[in-house]
């Protein structure tokens, strides 16, 4: 009985204690608070938050408008009128130098928040950092021709930058050591972009027109775009390696089609719910120059069915084979071809061989399937088999994220001459990046180029039998996701760390784990799609034929799209069987190690 009196004692003299610090911090002008209550403690700290955050903008917005007021901007004067909205974006993570004190338990919880009026500016510093790091981002991705992550990295960093107290004071250093006002200097990249893209109508037939798009005189590695149909404008579509198409109503045949090219990405912004919630709060800014006027192609530029043998110069390691043993190829791929043109699927089953038959249905069904151009196609021999690359086919998807892809098409032929596969090539930057590496033998380079095709291919057309033979059955799989909710840090041989105040939390799965929940995701979206680039090949250790792939990851499905990094440690001692003894995914570079690599395991 006494020690029950002394801890209730003890409990109700901390509770004073509690309760005492808290009228000091309510009383002295050194701190901002926010109370808060509910039925659960959870509820209670939720009111509380948003209370010290209303607070916080507040007292922010009043410092602004007394140091700078109003601000001129290339002429124009503009309020600070986004800063002051924006700061209901930053979230518990964001404020992570705020203190909490439960002043009454549940069921009728009360819970305090305050922060050091000397603190607040802190907060502002995770936000400044994720600013730089997508400039570097958009500059690296314009040097590689992907203007699509070149305009969205730069407009989200611009969104960001507006909702920043003082958005003139941030400055960008580029190479040269030149630093430049971001605030003036993005919108200015972003414009020069614009001016730099060329597009020209090739060639049209029924209401579908190709497009070719060239930046600064090269054909762009990737641009995404939508066109005025002549009621509204269409979905997004992706152009790959320069090629994109339009697709318009039956008869619709205009002397010019409006082309805007995108650059807000709105519905890629979940993949990060800070910059989803700032440009959920924030204005858009209008880019003038993201529109375009493209002459239309003449009538008579009817698309040809034929495919021939492409005239562009050798640029891989493989070796093309002459005209005269490549016809049959051809004429089988011309078969093919001719079939989707009209829509008339049914090709002849002596074509294929069993398995080539069951991934040509998959691919026909592949979304809204059309051939782009005229084909010109290289083929190359590989062994016992021959391989054809050059035909380019693009698939629409109209629910969900609305997205159109044009993918490089790679048949396979096996001895006997008939398509054993059909993958999704890699894109020119990836291919040509594995390639041409002559650090490694020139089958073990080939082998790569075509387990990362095919890699990608099963995924997109949701081939769990494959994805499940590709793995080994003791595979380590850790894929990572960010978190803005959880305070936790663990090193990175833990299941956490943080980068930026984003917390990214890993899970290590098994082989069927990771299996199921691949076939949920594939059950729950009409398509996935994956796209490469920036690839790096290593061979860990001596001996065995093993290499470990980092790689740059693009990944869309029907309702959700990131951007992040897959390393594969691959086992290809059996060139016909490749298995995966390690994969992982990162959403974001590490600040300290990147890129999870060999040494990590």
């Amino acid at each position: 009985m006494t020690r029950f009196l002394f801890l209730i004692s003890l409990c109700l003299s901390v509770m004073g204690i509690q309760a005492q610090g808290w009228e000091t911090v309510k009383s002295s002008k050194l701190f901002l608070y926010g109370e808060g209550y509910g039925a659960s403690l959870d509820e209670a700290d939720r009111q509380a938050l948003s209370d010290l955050i209303s607070k916080i903008s507040v007292n922010i917005s009043s410092v602004t408008q007394q140091k700078e007021g109003e601000t001129s901007h290339n002429g124009k004067v503009e309020t600070n009128s986004d800063f002051s909205s924006s700061i209901q974006t930053y979230s518990q993570a964001t404020l992570t130098n705020t203190e909490r004190v439960v002043l009454h338990n549940e069921p009728d919880a009360h819970v305090g928040r305050w922060i050091r009026k000397s603190e607040i500016q802190k907060i502002f510093e995770s936000r400044k950092q994720k600013i730089t790091e997508l400039v570097d981002n958009a500059v690296k991705a314009e040097q590689s021709m992907k203007i699509d992550d070149a305009l969205r990295n730069y407009y989200w960093a611009l969104t960001l930058l507006r909702s920043l107290q003082y958005p003139n004071e941030m400055a960008y250093t580029d190479d040269n050591g030149s630093k430049h006002v971001m605030a003036v200097w993005i919108p200015e990249q972003m414009n020069r972009i614009f001016d730099n893209i060329k597009a020209t109508a090739e060639k049209s037939d029924d209401g579908e027109t190709e497009l070719r798009f060239t930046y600064n005189r090269q054909p762009v590695a990737s641009v995404d775009y939508s066109y005025f149909d002549g009621r509204d404008w269409s979905s997004i579509y992706s152009a790959k390696d320069g090629v994109g198409v339009i697709e318009l109503p039956e008869g619709l045949k205009p002397k010019q089609y409006q082309i805007k090219y995108e650059f807000e990405y709105r519905g890629q912004a979940h993949i990060d719910k800070e910059i989803e919630s700032v440009m959920n709060t924030v204005r858009s800014m209008p880019m003038k120059k993201a529109y375009a006027s493209i002459k239309g192609a003449k009538e008579n530029e009817a698309t040809d069915e034929s495919v021939c043998i492409a005239q562009q110069p050798q640029t891989n390691a493989m070796l093309e084979l002459p005209a005269e043993g490549s016809q049959k190829y051809l004429d089988a791929i011309q078969n093919v071809a001719s079939s989707i043109r009209r829509k008339n699927y049914d090709v002849s089953d002596e074509l294929f061989t069993e398995e080539g038959k069951s991934i040509y249905n998959k691919l026909i069904k592949y979304g809204s399937a059309q051939i782009v151009g005229t084909p010109g196609i290289k083929v190359y021999k590989d062994g016992d088999n021959v391989v054809a690359r050059g035909l380019q086919m693009a698939f629409s998807f109209k629910n969900g994220l609305r997205k159109s892809f044009v993918e490089d098409m790679v048949f396979t032929f096996d001895k006997d001459g008939k398509i054993s596969n059909i993958a999704f090539g890699l894109g020119k930057t990836a291919e040509e990046g594995i390639l041409s590496n002559p650090n490694w033998p020139e089958t073990a380079r080939k082998t790569i180029v075509s387990f990362m095709e095919n890699y990608k291919t099963a995924y997109s057309l949701k081939r769990l039998d494959y994805i499940r033979d590709i793995f080994d059955d003791n595979a380590i799989i850790i894929t990572g996701r960010v978190s803005k909710h959880s305070t936790m840090f663990k090193s990175r041989k833990g299941s956490a760390h943080i980068t930026n105040n984003d917390i990214i939390t890993y899970n290590r799965q098994t082989k069927d784990e990771y299996l199921n929940n691949l076939a949920r995701c594939f059950a729950s979206n009409e398509f996935v799609n994956i796209r490469f680039s920036n690839t790096d090949v290593m061979k860990p250790g001596k001996g065995k034929e093993m290499y470990a792939i980092q790689i740059a990851q693009d990944y869309y499905s029907t309702n959700y799209g990131d951007h992040g990094y897959l390393f594969l440690e691959i086992d290809i001692n059996n060139p016909q069987r490749p298995l995966i003894i390690l994969r992982t995914w990162q959403p974001k570079k590490d600040p300290n190690f990147g890129i999870y690599g060999p040494s990590d395991f």
